[in-house]
């Protein structure tokens, strides 16, 4: 499991790097609230360990971004709110950065921006000039182009994560999503996702999908 402190030190120096200098608030306090609803017992796949390599991508991607710690405080409330069996999880976790982040010191304008950014998520689809969102979305998404085992591991979590569907419905949905996203002229958005990490994440979902369709019922 990532080290807890070493994401608390991360959480600080970002908010610290978004906020006005001299703000006062403890940054701790929501750090350890984050880092609690990142460790929640449905979760197999949305974990820490997702958040770490989100934010790592970030950090491989940040000269793609307007405002870099913005969307470093996104990834950390992307997910923050996560229940499989419900469809709002993006809006809710929007609506608890609105509320946290003023709390802690973040002007109204950048709180507004990482709302924006959480609530992309849903889509995954950036508009050609948001620099942010593009940063934010290609981060996400960075593990559709995992090697392979990495790549069957992260579908295990998901299955996981969905055990309460039946296979066939699993299958079925899964399988619709895949094709969404082979259907998108492009997966990522930035000049080094869309070079380092296109083709293998075309290749991972076709073989994925290829499976699916031959799985037993």
């Amino acid at each position: 499991m990532p080290d807890l402190d070493t994401l608390r030190t991360r959480w600080t120096r970002t908010l610290e790097g978004a906020r006005a200098p001299g703000t006062a608030p403890d940054p701790t306090p929501y750090a350890d609230n984050l880092l609690t609803r990142w460790q929640e017992p449905q979760r197999r796949y949305h974990t820490l360990t997702h958040l770490t390599a989100v934010l790592d991508h970030i950090d491989a991607l940040e000269k793609y971004a307007d405002t870099p710690d913005l969307v470093r405080l996104a990834a950390w409330f992307h997910d923050a709110v996560y229940l499989p069996n419900r469809s709002e999880n993006e809006e809710r976790s929007a609506h608890l950065a609105e509320r946290a982040l003023p709390e802690a010191g973040l002007s109204d304008p950048d709180t507004a921006e990482v709302a924006r950014l959480v609530r992309l998520t849903v889509t995954h689809a950036p508009a050609d000039d948001d620099r942010n969102g593009q940063v934010l979305c290609d981060a996400d998404l960075a593990i559709l182009a995992a090697p392979p085992p990495a790549y069957a591991a992260y579908t295990t979590a998901v299955r996981e994560e969905y055990a309460f569907v039946p296979a066939e419905a699993f299958r079925e949905g899964r399988a619709a999503i895949l094709r969404q996203l082979l259907d998108l002229p492009r997966l990522f958005r930035t000049p080094y996702g869309e070079r380092e990490w296109e083709r293998r994440a075309r290749e991972n979902l076709r073989t994925e999908l290829t499976r699916l369709g031959s799985a037993p019922g």
